[in-house]
């Protein structure tokens, strides 16, 4: 093969066309930046508090690192961070962090009122108390990558199973029943809503609606019973939850410290899903994805949903531009490639004749543009109807596509989408149909290739050029104007609208959070 063949890859891609996507991409991601870094939001401040091991609920149920920063907000000065607040408190009065908070819950203590000397140490201490934090989440991403060297894990691309009984102690039960039956990722689905909860419910939870509740204790709780079921079956489980919507670094600190393996963690989802603003979902996605990429959490993002609302033939080039997207805004968040999870699906109609080589072309134009990310691809969902027999034949169709371009994350599809929600058998029935693929078209990447301008090839050469020019377009007029004109999902949101809005807080000059440094550098040193 030549050099030129080399670069091209199997789809003859011009790797001149990739590289003016990329540049575009990532211009569009430091305009982002700069319009969002002089911002700070009430969501971030609490995860400051959160990391420093302020935890638990006053007698109303309202979670203490709200109790603090709220109170911040009324009587001090937020804009100056709650790290050095938190700090000052603790040089004047001789307190512990959690001490800080109860006593403000209660009324004995009231902030804003320390003397300089204080607030002169208050730094000092914050960085202690960030430092501490940073060393606890270092030691658990370090036992990850020792139980994944002493236990193994399944082959790429891994098979990933959802639970979502509301129950996190069911959970349990069918997460453990799913890895002994072969899955190699858990995602405990969160219940319905939970993203435009401005707050992280506490402790186990036993119900909800359409999923579980994302907690730190009912991480706890499926972290450990995933590592004794790893132990059993002598392979490494991850586990995966969502750090979407309101409270999105607040619950990446929760995965980081209860050593989480995956994050659902995209940089637009709750904007054009959940009518989160865009001004908060951006400042709130960079701090998120700092902790994850220093907790060494592959981020999984959600492109896979635009082809829910949009039609995957018409749109297929929005995909590949929001996985730019989000790929540059990572990589400026200190995640490094192998960390990115990047989102697509197998959504096309199936009715639309020669639909499996328009898939292919799809996954294996995105493995080509992004040969270091893992992907995650998603199953069959808009078109799965009652016919259980031919969703079934899709999901084997979604397998063979998988394991034929190289994907890394497999979501599998399960034969009863769209009907009720999987009984174990269910489950048992998606993984042993993917094994059953994925083992007998192991190795057939290594023996394809693509007949030079066929319809494959054009395929991808026509999305990847599209979503050049969307990008290009996009650079000019800004992402946050993209938005508003529809352009991802057919969806469009204003940039001064949505949920969150009212959280958002101009920094000042004298702002401090000793995490932006601290996980930036330690990324920048990883890499």
């Amino acid at each position: 093969m030549s050099s030129y063949e080399e670069m091209t890859g199997k789809l003859n891609l011009d790797p001149r066309v990739i590289a003016r996507a990329r540049h575009a991409a990532k211009q569009i991601a430091a305009q982002v930046q700069r319009e969002t870094e002089k911002y700070t939001t009430t969501a971030v401040e609490r995860t400051v508090a959160r990391l420093f091991g302020i935890d638990g609920v006053n007698e109303d149920g309202v979670p203490l690192p709200n109790v603090v920063v709220e109170h911040i907000h009324q009587h001090c000065d937020l804009a100056r961070g709650a790290a050095i607040w938190i700090g000052a408190a603790i040089a004047a009065y001789s307190l512990s962090p959690q001490q800080v908070a109860e006593q403000i819950t209660v009324g004995k203590l009231k902030l804003g009122k320390e003397p300089r000397a204080a607030l002169s140490q208050g730094e000092e201490i914050a960085t202690d108390l960030a430092r501490h934090a940073a060393t606890k989440i270092a030691a658990r991403r370090q036992e990850r990558t020792a139980l994944i060297a002493r236990l193994g894990e399944g082959e790429w691309p891994l098979l990933y199973l959802i639970v979502a009984t509301g129950n996190i102690y069911e959970d349990v039960t069918q997460a453990k029943a799913a890895a002994r039956q072969g899955a190699d990722i858990i995602a405990v689905i969160r219940s319905t809503a939970q993203s435009l909860l401005d707050y992280v419910p506490y402790g186990a939870t036993t119900e909800g609606y359409g999923g579980t509740y994302a907690t730190q204790e009912n991480f706890r709780i499926m972290r450990a019973a995933l590592d004794e079921v790893g132990e059993e079956i002598k392979r490494y489980i991850r586990l995966v939850n969502y750090c979407s919507g309101l409270c999105m670094p607040e619950i990446a600190a929760m995965g980081a410290m209860e050593r989480l393996d995956m994050m659902l963690n995209d940089a637009m989802y709750g904007i054009l899903f959940r009518d989160i603003n865009m001004q908060r979902t951006f400042i709130d996605q960079h701090f998120s994805r700092m902790i994850n990429g220093f907790a060494g959490i592959i981020i999984n993002t959600g492109e896979d949903n635009y082809l829910t609302t949009a039609d995957a033939y018409e749109a297929a080039h929005t995909v590949l531009a929001s996985d730019l997207i989000n790929e540059q805004l990572a990589l400026s968040a200190g995640l490094h490639s192998e960390q990115l999870g990047l989102g697509h699906a197998f959504e096309l109609n199936p009715d639309l004749e020669d639909g499996l080589l328009y898939e292919i072309a799809q996954a294996e134009m995105t493995r080509q543009i992004f040969p270091d990310a893992p992907l995650k691809y998603m199953p069959p969902t808009k078109y799965m109807t009652g016919n259980i027999f031919k969703g079934y034949l899709m999901n084997h169709m979604f397998n063979f596509v998988g394991v034929l371009t190289g994907q890394g994350i497999q979501l599998l599809g399960v034969p009863v989408e769209a009907i009720h929600t999987p009984f174990m058998h269910d489950r048992w029935l998606a993984i042993d149909s993917a094994k059953y693929v994925f083992n007998n078209a192991r190795h057939l990447r290594n023996e394809i290739y693509y007949r030079p301008g066929g319809k494959i090839e054009q395929r991808a050469q026509r999305v990847l050029q599209q979503a050049v020019d969307l990008l290009e377009k996009i650079e000019k007029i800004g992402l946050t104007k993209a938005i508003e004109e529809g352009t991802f999902a057919d969806i469009k949101r204003r940039y001064d609208g949505g949920r969150g809005r009212v959280g958002v807080v101009e920094k000042s000059k004298d702002y401090f959070n000793p995490f932006f440094s601290l996980f930036m550098v330690s990324s920048e040193e990883d890499r």
